[in-house]
């Protein structure tokens, strides 16, 4: 079924997207949404996730055994570079 909305644009060329529109496309307060021109119409859709927005979204396929070890391997890992770059300098 075909819905229509009309809206006024201000002056400053802003249109109020109806709320029905918001929530069906799952647009919240301060998202980006695309306006994509396709032959004679405009369609509307809401923008990708960002890659901060997307981050921690998905849970890992296994978990890190010992996440605290392995920072303290890539400590040791790159503090013994650095002192092989200063003995070499």
């Amino acid at each position: 079924m075909l819905k229509e909305y009309t809206r006024r644009m201000t002056s400053k060329g802003q249109v109020t997207v109806p709320a029905e529109v918001r929530r069906k496309l799952g647009i919240r307060p301060g998202e980006t949404i695309i306006f994509r021109i396709v032959k004679n119409h405009v369609e509307i859709d809401r923008s990708p996730m960002s890659l901060e927005e997307a981050f921690g979204s998905i849970r890992p396929l296994s978990m890190s055994e010992d996440f605290e070890a392995q920072t303290h391997t890539a400590w040791d890992e790159h503090a013994e570079k650095v002192i092989q770059e200063m003995k070499g300098a």
